[in-house]
């Protein structure tokens, strides 16, 4: 006799996000994989005693997401201290900021805020900071963690530390204004210890699987996440499966210690090393060939300088290890290709560009051919509408070229997709890829999905065992209350209604 199975999904429309997509109605698992797909006479046969028994009412069943770029630690922050994602003005931030700013804190904290959006199109500053609290040192981390705005104390608590040119001023003095390196401070003085950091990890676990998020690739750096999730891990607290890119910094500790990619057990794996070349649009510190459309003399910021990039590359390739680089401008974007092209066999080493925001033809020819992947965040389209933050930095044309997910996926690159918390939600990244205001830069719904999925999975190595619903698989699910293929228009709104994780279900929303 078949032995029973531990859960079955029936009355569902399941997509397999296969090479072509095929549907089934029901899906079953015993010991975390998946053991039958099809409709659901077949499938509900394998229903015993003991079987958990889930009726979707015809709702939409998806391998789980991956969020194949994101920043746990600070996902984490967003729940625990003030959200200014949905801040509309400076002021409305600053009430954000002074609603929040609990007694048992030393310092009051405020993550996500983007002045693109605001009808007084400025960065928070000193001023406005420091009318939260004059006596409490005040930090405001821009949407894009390249930026951050300071309150006196805190400026003066830690200007010594920060480097001169990257703290903005304004007839000499500072605005409270940092980025890049000058930020650098704040996340030290800020660092939580290992109990909060289990806190804000178990906050950002919770908001992941309520979006459907069953996998991520958290970029850490000297932080305490590597031990808390280990130590989630063993006292069955983890519900999501993880990935850790350690930063490049770490790259001698990572080698002395032994680490290796894809090594680690069934929910906490070593991935790849981390990087920077530039900065970010928002800051005026991606690096581009040519000036900003609003600033003529700047073509961003070298956060590591080309030589370095080299050297980390050939360290950490010959160590065995995956790269990932940050590289927003098109300069960027050439730097880190010249540096991946240079190892031996970048595709097979999965080494992955984080965000190719403004990528050339040529640039997509050398993705291609050497099968190195594009790691994109298609919520970054937010920015791209004609009114919007790329159109004032970057000019109509420029703007129009970004994030071209279209001409990467017809090229035949490997296309994963991510969040970088902006915010994490892969059916909002979703929307805007199949929404997209260019040709260029727009996908169909299975396409979007698939690289919320299997392209992650691809990322990270795994696409044997998770990115589709196929027999044998690891039984990662996300349960939809509506299907993305019959509202294109409004993907964004659809509901999670289940998130399923090695078959346990970890978020029942119905």
């Amino acid at each position: 006799m078949t032995d029973a199975a531990d859960l079955v999904l029936t009355n569902a429309e399941v997509h397999t996000l296969t090479e072509p997509d095929e549907t089934a109605e029901a899906v079953a698992v015993r010991d975390g994989q998946i053991v039958r797909v099809g409709d659901a006479y077949e499938v509900d046969f394998l229903a015993g005693l003991d079987t958990e028994v889930v009726d979707c009412h015809g709702r939409t069943v998806l391998p789980g997401f991956i969020d194949a770029h994101t920043h746990m630690q600070q996902l984490g922050q967003y729940q625990v201290h003030a959200d200014l994602s949905e801040a509309d003005s400076p002021e409305h931030a600053v009430d954000l900021l002074a609603s929040e700013a609990r007694e048992d804190r030393e310092w009051v904290l405020g993550f996500g805020w983007d002045e693109s959006s605001w009808a007084e199109d400025r960065y928070l500053t000193k001023a406005d900071l420091d009318s939260v609290s004059e006596e409490r040192p005040v930090a405001a981390v821009r949407v894009d963690m390249h930026t951050a705005a300071l309150n006196s104390v805190a400026l003066e608590r830690l200007r010594d530390e920060m480097p001169p040119e990257d703290v903005r001023t304004d007839d000499g003095k500072p605005t409270g204004v940092v980025v890049e390196d000058a930020i650098e401070p704040v996340w030290d003085a800020i660092d939580p210890d290992p109990a909060e950091t289990r806190e804000l990890l178990r906050a950002a676990q919770q908001h992941a699987v309520e979006r459907g998020v069953t996998g991520v690739h958290d970029m850490v750096r000297q932080s305490h996440a590597p031990r808390a999730y280990r130590e989630l891990e063993q006292a069955g607290e983890l519900d999501i499966r993880v990935r850790i890119n350690y930063w490049s910094d770490h790259l001698d500790a990572v080698e002395e210690v032994g680490l290796r990619t894809n090594h680690g057990s069934e929910k906490v794996e070593t991935g790849a090393i981390k990087s920077f070349t530039d900065g970010s649009f928002g800051g005026r510190t991606a690096k581009l060939t040519e000036p900003y459309a609003d600033d003529p003399d700047e073509t961003g910021t070298w956060v590591v300088d080309p030589d370095e990039l080299h050297d980390i590359t050939k360290q950490a390739d010959e160590a065995g290890l995956q790269l990932t680089v940050h590289a927003i401008g098109d300069e960027a974007i050439t730097v880190t290709l010249d540096a991946f092209e240079s190892t031996e066999n970048p595709g097979e080493a999965r080494h992955r560009v984080e965000h190719v925001e403004l990528v050339t033809d040529e640039h997509i020819e050398r993705f291609a051919d050497s099968g190195i992947v594009a790691s994109c965040q298609p919520n970054f389209l937010q920015w791209a509408g004609e009114e919007g933050l790329y159109q004032s930095r970057l000019g109509t044309e420029r703007r129009e070229q970004s994030n071209r997910f279209r001409d990467l996926l017809d090229a035949g690159v490997h296309l994963a997709f991510s969040s970088d918390v902006m915010p994490m939600d892969p059916l909002l990244g979703v929307d805007y890829a199949v929404n997209a205001p260019a040709e260029s830069q727009r996908l169909t719904v299975t396409e979007a999905l698939r690289a919320y999925t299997l392209g992650g999975a691809y990322a990270g190595f795994a696409e044997d065992r998770l990115g589709t619903i196929e027999v044998g698989k690891q039984a990662d699910f996300t349960v939809l209350d509506d299907s993305p293929w019959e509202h294109e228009e409004s993907i964004r709104d659809i509901d999670v209604a289940m998130t399923v994780v090695g078959g346990e279900v970890v978020y029942d929303g119905r």
